[in-house]
């Protein structure tokens, strides 16, 4: 099945306003830039949007951010991005903070069929008993907290040990960046740009994968393959200009 779509804009046609998206990337790396500036300019918004971070202001995650096209984050790691706090503390955005390795796990159990696990991670803090401030009102006051979570002892090779329950993500759609992708949607990704795009895929009922390089089916050695083609429904190649186009999020420089 040949799943290359003409264009950015065709990729991204139908996620409609209040749409879950899944979006890989870690700060700006492997981040799908194309794909996101086309939602942006498609116009759908209340968008909840499943991604480790926000990106940075005017960047990644945070053009949509800054166009107020985002209602709720589930993410990780939000310091890079100043109008994310600034919409957060004033009642703007709704936030649920989950550990990164949690958040992995919840994408990739819901790409797997596994509707929750349990995990050590988290217990004995506002994580498993709630109290997280999800939402704020515009003066400061918390209004929405995350609830409490099931916790469960097991037995370990350590003796009993106690478990929080999480719930996998799936999300409407994925929108993932790869190094190499053929038409049937195999992908292979470049050393830290693979990140958390496999599992954002993974995650997403519809996939659009942008695509550096387009090769054809065959030519991707079996065993290099890091994501197969039955969880990618689109493929965008980008042209060389898009391909190259990789914002540094922070340089850092020796003296000469």
């Amino acid at each position: 099945m040949d799943k290359v779509v003409a264009s950015a804009a065709e990729a991204v046609a139908d996620i409609g306003s209040g749409s879950t998206i899944a979006v890989g990337g870690f700060g700006l790396c492997g981040i799908p830039t194309v794909l996101i500036d086309a939602l942006l300019e498609q116009g759908a918004d209340e968008l909840e949007a499943v991604s480790n971070n926000c990106g940075v202001d005017e960047a990644g995650l945070g053009v949509l951010l800054f166009n107020h096209r985002i209602r709720r984050m589930i993410s990780s790691y939000v310091g890079e991005n100043k109008e994310f706090a600034r919409q957060y503390l004033h009642g703007e955005l709704e936030v649920e903070l989950t550990p990164q390795g949690t958040l992995a796990e919840r994408m990739r159990a819901g790409g797997s069929g596994i509707p929750a696990f349990f995990t050590a991670t988290g217990v004995g803090t506002q994580v498993a008993e709630g109290g997280l401030p999800w939402r704020y009102d515009d003066s400061g006051n918390v209004v929405t907290s995350s609830p409490a979570k099931e916790v469960r002892t097991f037995e370990t090779a350590d003796g009993p040990k106690e478990f929080v329950l999480e719930d996998a993500i799936v999300a409407d759609f994925g929108l993932v960046r790869a190094w190499k992708g053929d038409r049937h949607g195999n992908l292979v990704f470049n050393k830290s740009a693979r990140n958390f795009n496999p599992l954002a895929a993974m995650a997403g009922r519809v996939t659009v994968a942008e695509v550096e390089e387009l090769v054809e089916p065959g030519d991707l050695d079996p065993d290099q393959v890091h994501l197969p083609g039955i969880y990618v429904q689109r493929v965008l190649p980008l042209d060389a200009e898009q391909a190259a186009d990789k914002r540094i999020e922070r340089k850092t420089v020796r003296e000469a």
